[in-house]
C-alpha cells in the first residue's frame, strides 16, 4: 500500500486492485459481515490517528499582496459529480454510507445525488432511495441536481431542501449535456426557481466549461458572465464556475473572475476545478485572491463528466483542505462550532474493478465529534 497522506479532515490511501469487486467499510463498532446486491460490506475497528495540521491564522498575503480569505467553505460534490461518470454501478448502501461519514467529518455541504434520467446517467438511478436513506446531519446541506421542472418535482418528493441548475457557457456542450440550448436552458431553470422558491427550496447554480469546452475549444469570458448573471438574477443564492475539462490555469481563470465579478457580486461565485492538467489548486489559489471563498471539490479526486470525454476528477478535497491549511484559512466545518473532543473514525472503501475509481482501494480517515 502507499503511503498515508494526511490532509485536513481526510486522509486517503490508495492500494493496488484486489481483484474481484468488494466494498468495505471500517468504522469504530465491532467487526461484522452483511452482504446486499451480491456485494460484501465489512466492518472493521476503527484506527486512530495523529491530530492533523490547522489553520494557524484568520488571515495571510500572498507574495501579491492580496489578502485571502479568513475563512472558506467547502462544498463537496463526491456522492453525486465522483460517482456519475463510473461505469461500475456503485450500490446504493455505499453512496448512502459514503454521504453519512462525509457528514460526520464536517463537512457543511454535500451534493448527495442528481435527479436525472436513469437512461442518461445509470449511477443516479437510485436517487429516490439514496435520500431517503442517508441520515441527515443537523446542519449540513444536501443539494440535488435537478434538470429541469419534473427533476425538481421528483426531488422535492424525496425530501430535498437545496436544488441545483447545471448550465454552460458553450452552446454545444449545453445540447451534449441536457439537450437544449443554452438560452432554453435558462428558460427550463426560471420555472424551476420559481417553484423551489414557491416550495421554500434553496437553488444554486452550475456554469459548465467556463475555461474552455471539449466541443468549441475557448469560451468567452463574458458569455460566461451572462450566463452567471442569468443565474443570479432569477434567484440562485450562488453560482458555482466549473472548469469542466480542466484546461484552465491561472491566467485563464483570473481574466474569466474578472468578467464574471462585474455581473456578480464575488460573494456569491463558487469555483469547481478538475485537475486535467494539474492546474487545480494554483486555479483554486487565483480565485481565493480574487475574492472567491466556496470551493467545490471531491473526496480522493473522484469524478469526471460523462459528457466531457479526456476530463478527469475533480480536485480532492483532502489536498484543497490542506492547502488552505497551510495558508491559514480556515474551512467552514460544522465541527468548528463544537466544544466537545474528538475522535476519529475511519471508513475503508475498497473499490475493485474496471474504472479508474474502482481499480484502487481508499481509505477515508473522518474526524466527528462526540456530542
Amino acid at each position: 500500500m502507499a503511503a498515508l497522506m494526511m490532509r485536513g479532515s481526510l486522509s486517503v490511501r490508495c492500494s493496488p486492485s484486489f481483484g474481484a469487486r468488494s466494498w468495505a467499510f471500517a468504522n469504530s463498532a465491532s467487526a461484522q459481515s452483511v452482504s446486499a446486491h451480491g456485494v460484501h460490506i465489512r466492518a472493521a475497528d476503527a484506527r486512530s490517528m495523529s491530530s492533523f495540521p490547522k489553520a494557524t491564522s484568520s488571515q495571510v498575503s500572498v507574495p501579491t499582496g492580496k489578502s485571502l480569505p479568513e475563512q472558506v467553505k467547502i462544498v463537496e460534490v463526491g456522492p453525486r459529480d465522483g460517482l456519475q461518470n463510473e461505469k461500475t454501478v456503485v450500490p446504493t448502501e455505499v453512496k448512502i454510507e459514503l454521504i453519512n461519514m462525509l457528514s460526520e467529518a464536517g463537512l457543511p455541504v454535500i451534493e448527495a445525488t442528481s435527479f436525472v434520467s436513469p437512461k442518461w446517467v445509470p449511477q443516479m438511478a437510485d436517487q429516490e432511495e439514496v435520500m431517503r436513506g442517508i441520515q441527515r446531519r443537523l446542519g449540513v446541506r444536501y443539494p440535488v441536481l435537478t434538470p429541469n421542472l419534473k427533476g425538481f418535482q421528483a426531488a422535492l418528493n424525496a425530501g430535498a431542501e437545496e436544488v441545483a441548475v447545471f448550465g454552460a457557457a458553450s452552446e454545444l456542450f449545453s445540447k451534449k449535456n441536457i439537450n437544449c440550448s443554452v438560452e432554453e436552458s435558462l428558460q427550463r431553470f426560471e420555472e424551476v426557481v420559481r417553484a423551489a422558491k414557491a416550495a421554500n427550496v434553496t437553488v444554486r447554480g452550475y456554469v459548465s466549461c467556463v475555461l474552455g469546452c471539449p466541443y468549441e475549444g475557448q469560451v468567452s469570458p463574458d458569455k460566461v458572465a451572462q450566463v452567471a448573471k442569468r443565474l443570479y438574477s432569477m434567484g440562485c443564492y450562488e453560482v458555482s464556475l466549473g472548469d469542466t475539462i480542466g484546461v484552465g490555469t491561472p491566467g485563464s481563470m483570473r481574466a474569466m473572475l474578472s468578467a464574471v465579478s462585474s455581473q456578480v457580486p464575488l460573494g456569491a461565485l463558487a469555483v469547481h476545478c478538475h485537475d486535467t492538467y494539474g492546474q487545480a489548486l494554483a486555479n483554486i489559489l487565483t480565485a481565493l485572491q480574487m475574492g472567491v471563498s466556496v470551493v467545490d471539490s471531491s473526496v480522493s479526486g473522484l469524478g469526471g463528466c460523462p459528457y466531457a470525454q479526456g476530463a478527469s476528477g475533480n480536485v480532492a478535497t483532502e489536498d484543497v483542505v490542506n492547502m488552505l491549511h497551510g495558508l491559514g484559512i480556515h474551512t467552514v466545518s460544522l465541527l468548528a462550532h463544537t466544544h466537545t473532543r474528538t475522535h476519529t473514525q475511519s471508513m475503508y472503501l475498497y473499490l475493485c474493478g474496471d474504472s479508474p475509481f474502482i481499480s484502487m482501494g481508499i481509505t477515508l480517515t473522518l474526524t466527528m465529534a462526540l456530542l
